[in-house]
């Protein structure tokens, strides 16, 4: 999402981070299989965890009481205000850098490594950047870093402006897959990544609070969805993502993923139902 600035962005300095263990337990692994429609018993300890399920490393164990407004739990730090009371996922970076084995031990540390404050043509926003590094106990290297950039908005309706196309034209690509998330899928991911935020998971103040037309499909699960792709019907491992968020997908809207291979890595975009392109993600690989 592009910014058009009328003043030069004030940064804050960030504050606020937390140690946590995380298990990677089989059973949370398990439960992820299970959502993705695989067979919950193909899962054995000491597997690699497939690139893509960290997120359930990274669930918030936010209070309720300390959680913002629109239900949003930080995701392993507490989640700044502001005064601005809308959130949406801008965008997401992953580094892989060792397999994490399943049911493993790990020292997961997650900062707010940024606090950026925008004049835009639409109003004020602040954009909040949070790094999660996990590494395995017995080590001192990571075994993955991902950043997460949050946007938070002024209390305006529907989906802030964009430099989505309205019609991508046709869409092509070397291999392409349509998936339509429901309300079961959505209400999954939310619980195992423990995600309370209200534009997944209720309805009315998705549409009469933030003037959305229906449920946010949650930005991490389209991740997942496209990494799933990625290892399923392409056959490669991802060593590093770069994931930029268009424009917002809906519950029950059918959601077209697109694959190209560009050098030695692979592009791959994610279209809603009218062809706007809605999420964009490069990909370096390993191969399989």
């Amino acid at each position: 999402m592009e910014i058009i600035e009328e003043d030069a962005p004030l940064v804050l300095a960030p504050s606020t981070s937390s140690v946590r263990t995380e298990i990677c337990s089989i059973a949370s692994v398990r439960r992820v299989a299970a959502m993705l429609d695989i067979e919950p018993d193909t899962i054995a300890e000491g597997d690699p965890l497939p690139r893509g399920w960290q997120f359930i490393l990274m669930a918030a164990d936010t209070r309720r009481s300390s959680l913002r407004a629109d239900g949003f739990p930080g995701l392993g730090v507490t989640m700044p205000d502001l005064g601005l009371p809308r959130l949406l996922l801008g965008s997401r970076s992953v580094d892989y850098l060792k397999d994490i084995p399943i049911s493993a031990s790990l020292i997961r540390q997650s900062a707010i490594k940024d606090i950026t404050q925008k004049m835009t043509k639409s109003g004020p926003m602040a954009v909040v950047s949070i790094q999660h590094e996990l590494r395995l106990k017995e080590s001192v290297q990571a075994a993955l870093i991902e950043t997460q950039t949050y946007l938070l908005l002024p209390a305006t309706k529907g989906a802030p402006a964009s430099n989505a196309s309205d019609y991508a034209g046709p869409i092509k690509g070397h291999v392409m897959k349509t998936v339509v998330p429901d309300e079961t899928f959505l209400f999954q991911y939310s619980a195992l990544g423990f995600n309370s935020h209200k534009i997944h998971i209720d309805r009315a103040h998705a549409r009469n609070v933030e003037g959305f037309p229906d449920l946010i499909v949650n930005g991490g699960l389209v991740t997942l969805l496209l990494t799933e792709f990625l290892r399923n019907e392409i056959g490669v491992k991802p060593s590093a993502l770069r994931v930029r968020h268009m424009a917002p997908l809906y519950c029950g809207s059918p959601i077209t993923m697109v694959a190209n291979q560009v050098d030695s890595k692979w592009h791959l975009q994610a279209f809603d139902n009218r062809s706007i392109l809605s999420v964009d993600m490069e990909v370096e690989t390993h191969d399989l």
